[in-house]
C-alpha cells in the first residue's frame, strides 16, 4: 500500500500544465471584445487563470475572470475550442475558450473595467485581430469565429492552429 507521502512525492514530480479559460464575446455587428492588460503587450479576451487547486472548473474560471475583469456575470455557452500552447522554458498552457454570445447595448454600456489589470477594452472586426492579438491567441479566436459560424464542434487545437 501507498503511503499518503510516497503519493504526495509521486505527485510532486509529475510535469507541471497551466490552465487557463476566456470567454468570445461579439457585437451585433460580430466585432470581438477584447480587454487591454496593463502587465504585458498585445490585447486578449476576458479570462485568465483557472484556479485549480482551489477545485475551479475552467467553466466556472471563465465565468469568474468575465466578471472580475469586465463586471458582467453572465452564463457561458459551449466550449468552442482547447487550445495546447507549448513555448520552450515555460509550462504548457491548455487554454479553454468558451461562447460568451452577443452583448447588447446595454450590456456593452454596463462594462466595468478591473483597473488593476486592464486599461480599457474595445470591440474590434475579425480582419484587424492580428493587429491586437499577439501569440497563438489570434489563432484561437479565428477558429472559434469559424466554430460559430459554421455550427460545428468543439475545435482542438495545437498552439493556435487546429488539429482536429
Amino acid at each position: 500500500m501507498t503511503s499518503a507521502q510516497d503519493f504526495a512525492t509521486y505527485i510532486a514530480g509529475l510535469p507541471r500544465i497551466l490552465a487557463g479559460a476566456a470567454a468570445l464575446f461579439r457585437d451585433s455587428e460580430g466585432r470581438v471584445l477584447l480587454v487591454e492588460p496593463n502587465y504585458r503587450e498585445g490585447w486578449a479576451l476576458p479570462g485568465g487563470t483557472i484556479e485549480s487547486d482551489d477545485g475551479e472548473t475552467p467553466r466556472q474560471g471563465a465565468r469568474r475572470e468575465t466578471l472580475e475583469e469586465i463586471g458582467l456575470d453572465r452564463e457561458l455557452g459551449r466550449l468552442l475550442a482547447v487550445d495546447w500552447v507549448y513555448r520552450p522554458g515555460i509550462p504548457p498552457l491548455v487554454a479553454y475558450l468558451y461562447d460568451g454570445g452577443v452583448l447588447g447595448e446595454d450590456e456593452l454600456k454596463a462594462i466595468r473595467l478591473q483597473e488593476e489589470e486592464l486599461l480599457s477594452w474595445r470591440l474590434v472586426p475579425r480582419e484587424e485581430l492580428d493587429d491586437y492579438l499577439l501569440g497563438f491567441l489570434g489563432g484561437r479566436v479565428r477558429v472559434a469565429l469559424d466554430v460559430l459560424a459554421e455550427g460545428a464542434g468543439t475545435a482542438e487545437l495545437e498552439n493556435g492552429r487546429r488539429v482536429s
